[in-house]
């Protein structure tokens, strides 16, 4: 569970134990699930932020908001409408389409063996707990937080990571295989190729 632990500490037990039994899974499945989701969410908040300025200050007034820490410091949050209704949100500037949720669904359904549809349900709430852990400055464990990026700067102080450092452990698959890999490339392309229809 490097994948995780990397993302969530000693919290990452909690969550996953919240969202096995929101979608009736085991501890075994909710990890599948959640470490098959989590590669192609980081890609495309990684994605975003590093494609326009404007993406990036978009996401670092979301992360000074405040209102995502909510989702890691109270797990109990993860089971409401309106967490679904924010990751809902989240996933639209991520992904921009609901079309690349869905194949993202798909791809981390054949890589997981859970359901496409359980998965896309999945999918917001997930987006709420990366949002409240990179908030929290918890990715990387280098003590810094994406807070002190601010003003449109990608690179912390020295001492502490850029956003694309913290994302960096989800975006190799944690260490699982090449399945996460695998998302990563292929939400990258498929968000390459909508901006570039754009």
């Amino acid at each position: 569970m490097n994948m995780l632990d990397a993302l969530l500490g000693s919290q990452a037990d909690g969550v996953v134990r919240q969202i096995g039994q929101q979608f009736g899974l085991d501890q075994s499945q909710a990890t599948s699930a959640i470490t098959a989701l989590l590669p192609a969410l980081a890609a495309g908040l990684q994605h975003n932020a590093s494609s326009s300025q404007s993406g990036l200050d978009a996401l670092l007034g979301a992360l000074g908001s405040g209102q995502h820490q909510q989702y890691v410091d109270d797990i109990q949050t993860l089971g409401r409408p309106e967490t679904i209704d924010d990751g809902n949100g989240i996933l639209g500037h991520i992904f921009g389409s609901k079309d690349v949720s869905r194949q993202v669904a798909r791809q981390a359904s054949a890589q997981s063996g859970i359901g496409a549809d359980v998965l896309k349900q999945m999918l917001p709430i997930l987006a709420s707990v990366l949002m409240g852990a990179l908030a929290k400055g918890q990715l990387g464990g280098g003590g810094g937080s994406p807070l002190d990026l601010g003003r449109g700067q990608t690179q912390a102080p020295q001492g502490g990571g850029s956003i694309f450092d913290m994302l960096g452990p989800l975006l190799g698959g944690g260490g699982s295989g090449s399945g996460g890999a695998s998302i990563v490339t292929d939400v990258i392309g498929m968000l390459g190729k909508m901006m570039g229809g754009r």
